[in-house]
């Protein structure tokens, strides 16, 4: 939307790079923090590298730009997987994905409040995954999206009388060039994941940003506390 200001999170590839390309292309000037820089800078697109993980820097950064410039979208898409049985998982593993999937969603919804709230208007959208209804081996990944999701709910209460939505997206296999490195096309494992969905294909990035993009619209505001899956129907039912 021309003249309003998105601040996305990890936008420098897969779902979180759909995004920011999406929302340059609706009119948005969008800040993207993320560790590395994306590959090409688009017009209309602020990147400062933000490790979000570490909640001090998560802080300076977010509440820095806060206080230069109205942000009333906020698309909190970075997070971090570690897979692991549950014998195996470290503290190490737990404070990682807890930081990253937890806390700095929490970080960049404070500094962007007080400007929302001042506005009257303001859209918030948190990433979750599928993988929060359970899945082997996530078992902090899914607690943490698990968590994120009831934390959308808890704010979407907490800030709807001031004209500010909050919702989440759960997307299923997404076909980012992260995923298509451990899952290449050709394999029989990659071939049967995606027989598996009721679609009968992977997601791609785009068709999340898309749903970003709807929960984002000014015409959404009696759309709040969501939670979207956007799975190919694999949480309806899994095909034979």
């Amino acid at each position: 939307m021309k003249g309003t200001t998105a601040l996305v999170t990890g936008g420098s590839r897969g779902i979180g790079r759909a995004v920011v390309q999406s929302l340059i292309e609706d009119g948005y000037e969008v800040i993207n923090f993320s560790r590395t820089a994306p590959a090409q800078l688009l017009p209309g697109e602020i990147f400062e590298s933000v490790d979000l993980g570490d909640p001090k820097r998560a802080r300076e950064a977010a509440f820095d730009w806060a206080a230069k410039k109205d942000i009333l979208n906020l698309v909190n898409n970075a997070g971090m997987i570690h897979i692991g049985k549950i014998e195996d998982i470290t503290l190490e593993q737990i404070d990682d994905m807890v930081s990253l999937n937890m806390i700095a969603p929490l970080i960049m919804t404070q500094a962007v409040l007080p400007a929302m709230r001042a506005n009257k208007f303001g859209r918030i959208v948190n990433i979750g995954s599928r993988a929060a209804l359970g899945k082997s081996g996530r078992t902090i990944y899914g607690g943490t999206k698990a968590g994120l999701a009831g934390m959308t709910r808890t704010w979407a209460l907490e800030t709807a009388a001031d004209g500010i939505t909050v919702n989440a997206i759960a997307p299923g296999p997404i076909a980012t060039e992260l995923f298509l490195a451990s899952n290449p096309p050709d394999l029989p494992q990659t071939k049967k994941i995606a027989e598996s969905i009721p679609v009968g294909r992977f997601g791609e990035p785009e068709e999340i940003a898309h749903v970003v993009r709807m929960f984002l619209d000014r015409k959404a505001g009696f759309l709040t506390g969501q939670l979207l899956y956007v799975c190919g129907g694999m949480t309806v039912g899994l095909t034979a």
